[in-house]
């Protein structure tokens, strides 16, 4: 199973999403040991003083394929869940810094925590999914697909022109322009689609 991830892909209202849209969107990886499932509480890493918190609509994949047509690429999705892309800042800006990969800013253990899935075929309308987050029961983020730069069948083409994608695979597709922030030691994030709150957990 592969963890991919995309960066920078919303757009604030009223703001022109093609102005941002190159045709190569910004991909990533997450190892397998950064998922938490079951609404588990997260450890806080001990190798960062610089949490921060992006939530994401995570999209899993249903069935293997490569160079998969934008036309066809909504068939390979089997269901849509939410997760937190967490990134250890201070290890990430290092990183960079030396033209360094992304991997231990933005993999390591914990770093994706992710809801139960909720099937495709309960989604009328990909292009207007609303979801949100709260941290200690207060709204940090709001989203809605509307604003993404690059839609899910843009990911899903884009990704399988490189490599193939298998079932199970999962693809965080970008968090909300705006409201990103620290996490701390005892927080409770609450994540939801649709005004539900599927993603429950705090961080100890």
């Amino acid at each position: 199973m592969k963890i991919l991830a995309i960066g920078k892909n919303y757009i604030n209202q009223g703001e022109d999403k093609n102005a941002g849209k190159t045709g190569s969107p910004i991909i990533f990886s997450k190892s397998q040991t950064s998922l938490v499932t079951g609404n588990q509480d997260v450890a806080f890493p001990d190798f960062t003083n610089d949490l921060r918190y992006e939530a994401e609509l995570v999209i899993k994949i249903g069935k293997s394929g490569r160079r998969i047509s934008e036309s066809e690429a909504i068939s390979y999705i089997d269901a849509i869940g939410i997760g937190i892309d967490f990134t250890a800042k201070d290890i990430f800006d290092q990183s960079r810094e030396g033209k360094g990969p992304w991997d231990l800013g933005k993999g390591f253990d914990g770093a994706a925590p992710v809801s139960a899935f909720i099937p495709v075929s309960a989604f009328p309308d990909l292009n207007n999914i609303n979801f949100d987050l709260k941290i200690n029961e207060e709204l940090k983020q709001t989203g809605n697909t509307s604003l993404m730069i690059y839609s899910f069948e843009e990911i899903i083409a884009f990704i399988s022109k490189f490599m193939t994608l298998e079932t199970g695979d999962l693809i965080f597709t970008g968090t909300p322009a705006k409201g990103t922030g620290q996490i701390h030691k005892g927080d409770k994030l609450a994540a939801g689609i649709e005004g539900g709150e599927s993603l429950l957990f705090r961080m100890i």
